[in-house]
């Protein structure tokens, strides 16, 4: 399958920012999974790129000059396919036992890990797809009640969220079995209306191997999705994160759109 994507994002200031630095992971990598056709980044100014701690294409775009609006644009198209098995990999999975503010597991999110325990012991993909569609039971997809620094925690109490939090606590979820596991940024071609392109899903390594979980979609993940970056959790692969000196009040317009190339 063959997918085209363009993201847009956009910040618009009430105050002139005289300083800022943006980390863009807005660049899949290449891999058994995704073949990359095209990619392009329209940006202000060049930007650096690199690899971050964990892998993921990281660009640095630093603008040192007074300015009110930030516009930014991923576009291409990349062939997907069902196979995810053949990805490199720079850290060992152990790394991802470790936890993170947004992922620090309480006492419900124990108890919800404990209650499929047994489970996942005796067949692990079976039993995490069951702790997968517990998750989405206890939280249904519900826009706009949290934000981006909201913890699995704190979601999970509340009874519903979107994408980040549901990997969230599915990740919290995990690690307190004593399984790695890590958050996973990219696209998603879907005809939901409930859900948003750009997405988020979850990994865990279980049999030696790294497994994917779209909690949101309650679906493992397949050539419907494309990976741009992962982490502890989603200040580790959010696709666009930035530092500013000045600028007041921030507006932010972001939007992602993924079709299939022959439909175009």
């Amino acid at each position: 399958m063959q997918l085209t994507i363009d993201h847009e994002t956009v910040y618009r200031y009430d105050a002139t920012v005289s300083h800022s630095t943006q980390y863009l992971r807005l660049t899949p990598p290449q891999s058994s999974h995704q073949r990359i056709i095209s990619w392009q980044l329209e940006l202000p100014v060049a930007a650096s790129e690199s690899t971050d701690a964990y892998g993921n294409i990281l660009h640095v775009l630093t603008l040192d000059t007074p300015h009110s609006e930030i516009r930014l644009r991923a576009h291409g198209v990349v062939e997907t396919s069902d196979d995810w098995a053949a990805e490199a990999e720079m850290l060992p999975p152990p790394v991802f036992l470790r936890g993170s503010t947004l992922t620090e597991p309480d006492d419900a999110i124990r108890a919800l890990a404990t209650s499929h325990a047994a489970a996942i012991a005796a067949d692990a993909e079976a039993g995490l797809a069951a702790l997968m569609l517990a998750v989405a039971d206890a939280m249904p997809y519900t826009g706009g009640v949290t934000q981006a620094e909201t913890s699995a925690s704190a979601a999970l109490a509340l009874g519903a969220g979107v994408c980040q939090d549901h990997s969230h606590v599915f990740i919290a979820a995990c690690r307190s079995l004593g399984l790695p596991a890590r958050y996973v940024s990219g696209y998603l071609l879907s005809d939901r209306d409930t859900h948003v392109a750009s997405h988020a899903w979850a990994e865990v390594h279980a049999g030696g191997r790294w497994l994917g979980f779209d909690i949101s979609n309650r679906m493992r993940p397949d050539r419907h999705h494309l990976k741009l970056a992962v982490g502890l959790d989603y200040t580790d692969a959010s696709p666009v994160r930035g530092v500013r000196r000045g600028g007041g009040s921030e507006a932010l317009q972001a939007h992602a759109r993924v079709t299939e190339a022959d439909q175009q």
